[in-house]
């Protein structure tokens, strides 16, 4: 089974919404950072991963249709390659508000206490690697997020790629994966408040280390 569609937007710009949206259009399962929490091996496969390490895509991916969030969207480069007729989304927004959601959620390091020793060492090669191990200084974080989405714009083709803020609901991405738009509404999920509930079950849920 292939990806046909790669998300390489970074978290917190509406990837949990792109993934239930993707999976409402048939093009789930999609693989997302909560689906590494349930997957006993998926930790050291994007270690691996980090690391430089030869890794079967289709191992790590097996089952799934597409795949959005980290630590995916860390390797999109690899993804396209490897996927070459998958269709590549990059999901963003404003930037200043995306740094106050990080800080609340996925760099708020009280969200991850008791987490498995795998997973946060997978976290600190994917994430932090990213930041130079600095995740809360502001125009630092912006500057990263900035050139991590300008990469993506030079890299992968405008007629394979497609822009997308999940406010623009159904039309723009219903129209670039040439598929219908659904009756039912875009999902609205992963609040600051949905983030720390979601990230509490998934780690009481996660198999142990």
């Amino acid at each position: 089974m292939a990806l046909s569609v790669i998300g390489a937007g970074l978290g917190r710009t509406g990837t949990l919404s792109l993934k239930f949206a993707l999976e409402q259009l048939g093009l789930g399962p999609c693989y997302h950072m909560m689906e590494v929490f349930r997957l006993p091996q998926a930790s050291r496969q994007w270690s691996d991963a980090a690391d430089g390490k030869k890794v079967d895509w289709d191992v790590v991916f097996e089952g799934f249709h597409s795949a959005v969030d980290w630590p995916s969207a860390e390797f999109y480069k690899a993804l396209a390659d490897y996927y070459p007729q998958a269709k590549v989304i990059l999901t963003v927004r404003d930037p200043q508000s995306w740094y106050e959601s990080t800080q609340a959620t996925i760099f708020n390091f009280d969200n991850h206490s008791g987490a498995n020793p795998e997973w946060l060492e997978m976290i600190g090669k994917v994430i932090g690697a990213k930041f130079n191990g600095d995740l809360h200084t502001r125009d630092h974080v912006i500057d990263v997020y900035n050139r991590h989405n300008d990469e993506v714009r030079r890299t992968i083709p405008a007629e394979r790629l497609l822009e997308y803020t999940p406010g623009q609901g159904w039309g723009p991405l219903c129209d670039f994966l040439g598929l219908p738009v659904p009756e039912q509404p875009y999902p609205k999920v992963n609040t600051t408040e949905d983030f720390v509930g979601r990230i509490k079950t998934a780690r009481e849920a996660a198999p142990p280390a």
